[in-house]
């Protein structure tokens, strides 16, 4: 699976009908709407703003009023084929006076998001997970530097009897992550695996 380094947009024209084609990174369907809203207030004058929502646990498609199957779906494919995640696709279209038929739309706004995609920077996906670490006060600037340098996350610390960090870190890196740390620490650390699924981000 691939995501994007940055947005990227595309524009087709075919029989006077502009397509725009957008490619923008997200991780949430609120930040996905947000993109669209955008999207609708700097194009007033197009006519459709169909869209393909791929992002982890909440994804989505809408034709806008486009005949059912001849937009989303043709978008869907493409981000598909490049195997995009977190991602959303919108084509602004602003209407050309001539009907393309279903056969033409399909192809117009497919063609419009698989053009943008040859424009845009594609990362891998990596896998993150979380790690709870309950340790001793004194120790948990040292931690907390080794955290850093791996390039993990601290999400939360809670403070009680002992210090207890909660991290983001990369999957394929967990295992030997921790057992670095339970070393550095000479034992005095307790590693927790959160319930929670694994996420790619």
């Amino acid at each position: 699976m691939f995501q994007l380094a940055a947005p990227a947009t595309h524009e087709i024209e075919i029989k006077k009908s502009r397509f725009i084609g957008h490619l923008v990174p997200v991780t949430s369907r609120a930040e996905a709407m947000r993109v669209l809203a955008e999207l609708r207030n700097a194009h007033p004058a197009a006519v459709h703003f169909c869209w393909v929502l791929i992002c982890e646990g909440d994804s989505g498609l809408d034709d806008d009023g486009e005949p059912s199957g001849t937009a989303a779906r043709p978008m869907y494919n493409v981000l598909v084929h490049k195997q995009l995640s977190n991602v959303l696709a919108v084509v602004v279209r602003y209407w050309g006076g001539i009907k393309l038929g279903a056969g033409g739309l399909t192809r117009a706004y497919g063609q419009a998001i698989s053009e943008a995609s040859k424009d845009a920077e594609l990362i891998p996906v990596e896998v993150m997970c979380e790690r709870r670490f309950v340790l001793s006060f004194a120790d948990e600037s040292t931690l907390r530097r080794l955290l850093e340098q791996e390039g993990a996350s601290i999400l939360d610390a809670t403070y009680a009897n002992a210090v207890t960090l909660t991290a983001r870190i990369r999957l394929r890196q967990a295992d030997a992550l921790c057992a670095q740390a339970i070393d550095l620490l000479r034992g005095n650390l307790q590693v927790i695996k959160e319930n929670a699924p694994d996420q790619a981000i």
